[in-house]
């Protein structure tokens, strides 16, 4: 057979992830989804595990807006008036009202002059930073950004020295590699420097000082011919902490030239987005080739986003992001009364430093074995010595549920003295 040969050789880099301990394996099937009772919250149920319900700690729907009957009736009742299905992309007549309501609204939410949807935020960072990144540019990313903006920047196909890593979080070594891009302009090889970094960072739960960031790119914009650009991808953070739910930018006072963020987290929907000014809006629908040559999101899924963003600036939001915090707050305290290690930050992803590969592949699967669903990080994944567990706090646990969690944890503390 033509792929016998090809079937082997994937086969043995499928045998070497596992070896390096980077295999995802199996994925786990939900099947059903109860709905809270008795003081507990969802319960989701699995494919294999028909009888019990797990406690959902790794799930990015930090409003739990996922399963909000709002949303779902938003989405139902578009569906049937627009079909299940854009039909083609945007140019050629795939763009609905929703579609344009959305975008809309979200740049208004946003206080930018402009938004476009995308499939995915992955799509959207992508089809962003490639098509902004010229000969003459350089990027200057920090170490430990998403993979989505590490492919952008490899998709571009930036050299070496078009771009800048800079150390984590750290404003003083962004500041060097901005003095790097100044001597290059002088030089006649750099006319535009873009800085891009996460918003909140998804594995440890914290996140950069845009009003920093921000103002050094004020400092040295005049020295570039096109500028110093901002660009953020906040889709840990927007709808997930802040007053308002507006994200990092609201968390740090700070503002950004370029904001993607997801529909699919917090909002609790499905794409992703871009929001900045009307030129920038304008040339992305014209050479972004994730937007111009790919479907977008359903006009029901933009209607229930619509109405989570309405809903999201809403009393009942503010609730939410309230409880979320309340939440994201006692079991934070818990967490370290026990006498776990913690990534501090106000941000609803609590990072459990274990600090071993082995203990944290015992401790996960020991959740697991007590209906705690969480996410294990172990070497190579991160270095050796960071080795972590991510909990996800969601406004949707109860009180209960959280205090479930802690005492299981208080449980099996002995796993990893």
């Amino acid at each position: 057979m033509p792929l016998s040969n090809l079937n082997r050789v994937l086969m043995e880099s499928i045998k070497l992830l596992e070896e390096e301990g980077r295999l995802k394996g199996k994925e786990r099937v939900i099947t059903k989804v109860e709905k809270p009772k008795q003081g507990s919250g969802f319960r989701y149920f699995l494919e294999g595990h028909p009888d019990r319900g797990f406690i959902k700690m790794d799930s990015n729907s930090y409003l739990g807006l996922n399963l909000d009957p709002e949303l779902a009736k938003a989405e139902h009742s578009s569906s049937l008036k627009f079909g299940v299905g854009p039909g083609a992309v945007r140019f050629i007549d795939g763009t609905f009202l929703p579609h344009v309501q959305l975008e809309k609204a979200l740049a208004e939410f946003h206080s930018k002059e402009a938004c476009m949807i995308f499939s995915s935020a992955y799509a959207a960072v992508c089809g962003v930073l490639a098509p902004l990144l010229t000969e003459k540019s350089i990027v200057l990313s920090d170490e430990l950004n998403h993979n989505c903006i590490i492919n952008a920047i490899r998709l571009a196909k930036v050299p070496k020295e078009r771009k800048f890593i800079y150390r984590h979080l750290d404003c003083s070594h962004l500041r060097e590699g901005l003095d790097y891009c100044l001597k290059q302009a002088k030089l006649g090889e750099c006319e535009r420097v873009i800085i891009v970094t996460d918003g909140v960072f998804s594995m440890r739960g914290d996140y950069a000082d845009l009003r920093r960031i921000q103002a050094l790119a004020e400092e040295y914009n005049d020295g570039f011919k096109h500028g110093v650009i901002t660009m953020v991808d906040d889709s840990h953070g927007v709808g997930a902490y802040g007053a308002t739910g507006r994200g990092t930018t609201e968390v740090t006072k700070g503002d950004v030239d370029i904001l993607v963020a997801t529909l699919g987290k917090a909002l609790g929907v499905n794409g992703g987005y871009v929001t900045s000014s009307k030129s920038v809006v304008a040339y992305l629908r014209e050479t972004s080739p994730f937007y111009v040559y790919s479907n977008p999101i359903t006009p029901g899924e933009a209607s229930a986003a619509l109405k989570a963003l309405n809903l999201l600036s809403s009393d009942k939001g503010k609730e939410l992001l309230e409880r979320l915090a309340s939440n994201t707050k006692l079991f934070k305290q818990g967490v370290k009364a026990i006498g776990y290690e913690i990534i501090e930050g106000e941000h609803p992803i609590v990072p459990l430093l274990v600090r071993d590969t082995k203990k944290t592949k015992l401790l996960v699967r020991a959740l697991f074995e007590k209906g705690i669903l969480v996410v294990g990080l172990t070497y190579p994944v991160v270095p050796k010595g960071e080795e972590t567990i991510r909990f996800q706090v969601s406004a949707a646990h109860t009180k209960a549920d959280l205090e479930y969690v802690l005492n299981v944890l208080k449980e099996l503390r002995y796993i990893i003295e």
